[in-house]
């Protein structure tokens, strides 16, 4: 992603100030785990900067639409995505002190430019919207595992492996295994 830089005007450096910036950024693809998030249409973004007397606050939001890849069935899935963007930029350049109750890697310090690259903020609120795991419906059937077939449209007509229904399950040479325990439903004591 391209750097999307706003300047802090100079009235903004007086404690309680604020100033509004807002834009469109192109994503194009994403890779988030295993899944590829392509974004036809830009993302619109807005943010507010606040001068907090030691720091410059930006909270916002993001919002597109993105498309992917079912996890069970492959078929094509749009979500809308709507992100909450915020950072926290240090006034005082190297010198700055951060504040006890923030850890390092929750603020930055405001680069000596003056200017807030917000595409790392943007790319993580983003990434934080996107599912872990993609559905195009909470019921999703998935794919055949033999032939492959959508079983959303419908069964496939695959015959079931072998004469015994676990004859295709790897684990059922462990059905039978005695485990020292209570029988297992449907054995003979």
């Amino acid at each position: 992603m391209e750097p999307i830089k706003i300047a802090i005007p100079n009235e903004l450096f007086s404690p309680a100030e604020m100033a509004h910036f807002d834009g469109t950024v192109d994503m194009g693809v994403m890779k988030a785990g295993p899944d590829l998030y392509t974004f036809a249409a830009p993302l619109s973004w807005s943010v507010d900067v606040t001068n907090t007397g030691d720091a410059f606050l930006v909270t916002g939001t993001v919002e597109g639409d993105a498309r992917t890849a079912c996890a069970r069935c492959l078929d094509d899935v749009d979500l809308p995505v709507t992100g909450e963007i915020e950072g926290y930029f240090l006034i005082g350049g190297e010198d700055a002190e951060a504040p006890e109750d923030m850890d390092e890697d929750e603020f930055d310090l405001l680069p000596a430019d003056n200017k807030i690259d917000l595409a790392p903020l943007i790319e993580a609120a983003v990434r934080l919207e996107v599912p872990l795991v993609p559905l195009c419906r909470d019921d999703c059937a998935g794919l055949c595992a033999t032939c492959g077939a959508n079983l959303n449209d419908g069964p496939c007509g695959c015959e079931p492996a072998g004469d015994e229904p676990d004859a295709g399950n790897p684990f059922a040479v462990l059905k039978g295994l005695d485990l020292g325990g209570a029988p297992a439903a449907g054995d003979a004591e």
